[in-house]
């Protein structure tokens, strides 16, 4: 991939700019209506009212939007089990429905500031900083502030790739919303199982009969993150989805710039030797260092 003169800086401001917006979204957090306890139309517990009335129309997903969103400003949103847990965040089973329809999201969750133990090496965000000088020594700090503009900025950075990863035509969830420290995307379901996620490539066997043309998707993948000139930096068999035939990449607020982090061509050669060590161990033979230096050719 040829970068022409000044494109890689412009690039990693264009990025850093949607990562600096803080302030503006925990002010837009204050203005949103609050529902009242004493309310009579309150749904009930484990349900609210849909979300995506509030949300700015930047904070939505890319148009056209799929068949299956709903849009309807009187659906209703119940929390069905939560998918996943982490350090930094949880992930949930949401349903969005109206009177006539109804559809499965999954709602990824940084945590609140009370309970934010943030993980993420710092070698990850290299090149990412808040707006202001004030906010990234409240990050260093690891004060009340700055727990908050972290969880901020690991939110807007895992919108801003899962945007850029869907519009490059790299297999990741369709992202439905922003709002605040809450993502909402498609739902990866299990094919046989519509009400079980997807499972993940680590599930399954060394006999399975899809791992070849998994390997072609994933290799696919990972050209189009090259072209992209960024890499996601914490891929393994235990952040892809296998949803059928399908393999669907998560996980994407690491992602990092090959341009602008001094150590990104380090994260990409260990996702190429973290997935190689898998597929040898199932019976592939591929070479890491072969991996390498094709997805280099796509870069440069």
């Amino acid at each position: 991939m040829h970068f022409p003169a000044g494109e890689k800086s412009t690039s990693a401001q264009l990025i850093t700019s949607d990562f600096a917006d803080n302030d503006s979204q925990l002010k837009f957090l204050k203005r949103k209506p609050v529902w009242k306890e004493s309310a009579p139309d309150e749904p009930p517990a484990g349900q609210r009212y849909s979300t995506w009335p509030f949300v700015e129309k930047g904070l939505r997903g890319p148009q056209p939007y799929p068949v299956w969103l709903i849009e309807d400003a009187a659906a209703i949103d119940t929390e069905l089990c939560i998918l996943k847990t982490g350090k930094e965040g949880d992930v949930f089973l949401l349903e969005r429905a109206t009177a006539e329809r109804k559809s499965l999201l999954a709602a990824k969750r940084y945590r609140s500031r009370e309970h934010l133990q943030f993980s993420r090496s710092q070698a990850y965000s290299d090149g990412r900083s808040a707006r202001r000088s004030r906010d990234n020594r409240a990050i260093r700090n690891n004060s009340t502030y700055g727990r908050d503009i972290a969880a901020l900025q690991w939110a807007n950075a895992e919108w801003t790739y899962l945007l850029r990863c869907y519009a490059a035509g790299i297999p990741v969830p369709y992202p439905v919303q922003i709002d605040g420290t809450e993502i909402l995307m498609e739902f990866i379901a299990d094919p046989d199982n519509p009400l079980t996620a997807a499972p993940r490539l680590q599930q399954l066997s060394r006999f399975d009969p899809r791992l070849p043309s998994l390997w072609e998707q994933l290799t696919e993948a990972l050209e189009k993150f090259a072209s992209l000139g960024v890499a996601h930096g914490d891929l393994s068999a235990y952040n892809l989805l296998v949803s059928g035939e399908r393999l669907v990449v998560i996980d994407v607020p690491q992602c990092v710039d090959l341009a602008g982090n001094p150590q990104g061509m380090d994260f990409l050669h260990r996702d190429c030797v973290n997935l190689c060590e898998w597929f040898v161990s199932k019976g592939l033979s591929n070479d890491p260092d072969e991996l390498f230096a094709s997805l280099l050719g796509h870069l440069f």
